[in-house]
């Protein structure tokens, strides 16, 4: 019993400041602290500068060579691809193609750098097979997002050719400032390359700062009148996000012998809150962003009780 409540504690702790968060930067707009236009260069702001500081934080301090796990990495991947094809397929009865793409990303991403660290070294002290974790998710992850939104953005006029398409999606991966810091943080780390202490607190700040200020700008932005009729639709993606895929890969990650922090991690990529990056994206891809800030919003205030329930079958049954 003393467990469960340990474990109620530590989610709740997790994701309600975060929900708060986000009806503070509400409040914001309610007040004319925040209006349309700040808001909109907040979104870019976060998502251009503090985003990746923070993915670049995260991956050049992971020591890779010295822990690497070919499988459970290679498991992290199959197990997100398999995920955005599912949530392809859930996708295909809204005939709205800008619709489409929000519903897909924010099916299958998870809060995994920013919750995923956090929640294993809270259990074990040390968060290492987090760190493989997101090698194997975070890439994928954000690849995807940027194909997805870019092949299903609203287009101005006509609907471009097929090849225009292609090229501006390639350029749209190409430039993505996310997908860059993911790069530069990998190379840094396997290079080994020394940071100085200069540097590092200085990506720190930035890194720091990416979560509040996005969660805020999504409070900001989202418009309740704007997601009347979207219940059904948010209450679909969460039961998609915080249930359907665990269920579907937890049995597999533990007959292929995944256990203890390995197994928090790959609950924690597949069944943590859509993490906020989403909106950002979504919003800088020409989105409306509605469904994806009501999926952010009601993932992140049911994971908590999902994790509770994801974490008490797994240690009862002895696994971690």
């Amino acid at each position: 019993m003393q467990t469960v409540l340990q474990n109620l504690s530590f989610s709740l702790n997790a994701t309600i400041p975060v929900f708060l968060m986000m009806v503070f930067g509400g409040l914001m707009k309610k007040v004319n602290l925040l209006d349309d236009h700040t808001t909109g260069k907040l979104n870019q702001f976060v998502f251009k500068a503090l985003l990746p500081a923070l993915l670049f934080m995260d991956l050049s301090q992971a020591d890779f060579r010295s822990v690497w796990d070919g499988k459970f990495v290679l498991f992290c991947f199959c197990a997100t691809f398999l995920s955005i094809g599912i949530a392809f397929l859930l996708s295909l009865p809204r005939k709205n193609w800008s619709e489409r793409g929000e519903i897909i990303q924010a099916s299958y991403r998870s809060s995994a750098a920013i919750l995923g660290i956090a929640f294993v070294n809270n259990i074990y002290g040390h968060a290492t097979m987090a760190a493989l974790m997101i090698v194997g998710t975070v890439p994928l992850y954000n690849v995807a997002a940027v194909l997805i939104l870019s092949l299903t953005a609203p287009h101005d006029g006509e609907k471009p050719s097929a090849r225009k398409l292609l090229l501006r999606t390639l350029r749209d991966v190409a430039t993505n400032p996310i997908i860059l810091g993911i790069l530069a943080g990998m190379l840094w780390s396997v290079l080994k390359i020394p940071q100085p202490v200069i540097l590092q607190k200085s990506v720190s700040y930035l890194g720091n700062m990416a979560t509040p200020l996005a969660l805020i700008a999504l409070g900001a932005s989202f418009q309740l009148k704007s997601a009347k009729g979207k219940l059904g639709l948010t209450l679909g993606i969460s039961a998609v996000k915080l249930f359907l895929f665990c269920g579907l890969f937890l049995p597999a990650a533990v007959w292929l012998g995944f256990r203890t922090e390995k197994l928090i991690a790959i609950l924690i990529m597949l069944g943590s809150a859509t993490t906020c990056s989403c909106f950002v994206m979504a919003k800088n891809m020409k989105h409306e962003g509605t469904i994806t800030a009501c999926a952010v919003m009601m993932t992140t205030l049911l994971s908590a009780f999902s994790l509770t329930m994801w974490l008490f079958v797994l240690k009862s049954l002895g696994y971690i």
